[in-house]
């Protein structure tokens, strides 16, 4: 398990009952993870919540606030030189705006990206916030960032400017996933690195429906072509259940290793518990790295 263990403004507090008690910062949430079907281990901040969000038994939820702003700051200790600094606020479905567990993740391509020696071209696809794109561009990656929401990708552009990356390492493109790729196909453009963390259902701007077990090999083929000639990784995250760590694996060897050599890895996340032993996973990762 690869165990996002760097942080200091965010900690796992405890989790069991099918939810999670976190610190963001200096603020307390209680989230649900249907995972935690153990016990809560009864952590004293469980009294001193800041929100909390109910999840409906009929699908859904919602916030319920005691004392918790509409918006905060966070950061990540990216490397003794570079911090990352991100904006949260409670939103859609138990949402903070991060993903703490992708540090992990964060950590290895910085590594990857400043190893590398020459000018490193990313596409991150389903994109998001911008942790990913902000750790590559904060490594001195030149990154595209795409996402069918508007609003996803100016919050994107809010944590990149948070964190002081320079405007000419970021192309913002707000598309649909799948034409965007089609169309940098059809242009003959290459990328050295693609990341990608799709969802299990969505829709493009434009209406185009997303189902993850229908399109997502095909576009993993589609982005395998799109790799130059000198590739550095491919990075698949999932938290779809049915997208274990050894369907990517597969998929990345039948796509990439079968074809380009390299390294295939795959495993879950995770977020160490505080004051235990325990490891809560939190979804699951695929790598191609060329090297």
């Amino acid at each position: 398990m690869w165990i996002a263990d760097r942080w200091n403004d965010y900690r796992l507090l405890d989790c069991g009952g099918g939810e999670k008690l976190e610190q963001w910062g200096k603020y307390v949430l209680l989230r649900p993870d249907p995972q935690a079907i153990w016990p809560m281990s009864g952590h004293p901040a469980a009294k001193r919540l800041n929100a909390h969000y109910h999840r409906s038994k009929s699908g859904g939820g919602e916030w319920e606030f005691f004392d918790l702003p509409e918006e905060w700051r966070i950061s990540y200790p990216l490397t003794e030189e570079e911090t990352l600094h991100f904006h949260l606020k409670p939103f859609a479905f138990k949402h903070t705006g991060l993903f703490p567990e992708q540090a992990a993740n964060w950590d290895r391509m910085a590594r990857l990206v400043k190893n590398a020696g020459r000018e490193i071209r990313v596409l991150n696809l389903f994109a998001y916030t911008g942790g990913a794109s902000c750790a590559l561009a904060a490594s001195g990656a030149h990154v595209t960032h795409v996402d069918a929401a508007k609003g996803m990708v100016q919050w994107a552009k809010e944590n990149a400017a948070a964190s002081g990356i320079p405007t000419e390492r970021m192309r913002w493109i707000v598309d649909d996933c799948v034409k965007f790729v089609e169309r940098e196909g059809r242009r003959g453009k290459s990328y050295d690195a693609i990341l990608m963390d799709p969802p299990s259902y969505g829709r493009g701007p434009g209406g185009e429906v997303w189902k993850l077990e229908d399109c997502i090999w095909p576009l993993v083929e589609k982005c395998a072509a799109l790799l130059s000639d000198a590739p550095l990784f491919f990075l698949i995250n999932s938290y779809t259940t049915g997208l274990q760590p050894g369907v990517l694996r597969y998929m990345l060897e039948k796509a990439l290793r079968e074809k380009r050599g390299g390294i295939v890895e795959a495993d879950e996340l995770g977020l160490p518990v505080a004051d235990s032993e325990r490891i809560l996973p939190c979804g699951a990762s695929g790598w191609w790295i060329k090297e």
